[in-house]
């Protein structure tokens, strides 16, 4: 339990880091929504490292599935677009190969 959550955590902060210079680069915002966005991103990446795994190939390709998701929760409350079926089959598809690589029984 302890690692989905930190997987949500992980994904949410690196959403709102790229949302921060996408709403600057994208949406000519200001150059400050920079400074929280790099903070954003670096709280991601200290967040992931937590993650138990025995390697970081595997803790991040897990990541990607659930990064996915949060990619459409955050679609639909902050930006107010719905997902459509295909975005959420595609989710659900990567959401069972993330759960593959992070719970499948291994020799090693």
């Amino acid at each position: 339990m302890l690692t989905l959550a930190l997987y949500l955590l992980a994904g949410f902060a690196e959403i709102a880091g790229c949302f921060a210079f996408w709403s600057w680069l994208r949406l000519g915002r200001s150059v400050f929504w920079a400074l929280p966005g790099a903070i954003s991103l670096i709280v991601f990446a200290l967040i992931l490292t937590r993650i138990e795994s025995d390697s970081a190939g595997r803790a991040f390709a897990a990541y990607g599935g659930v990064y996915i998701t949060a990619s459409l929760v955050w679609m639909r409350l902050i930006e107010g677009r719905s997902p459509d079926r295909w975005d959420l089959i595609g989710a659900v598809i990567c959401l069972c190969g993330a759960a593959v690589i992070l719970w499948a029984p291994r020799s090693t």
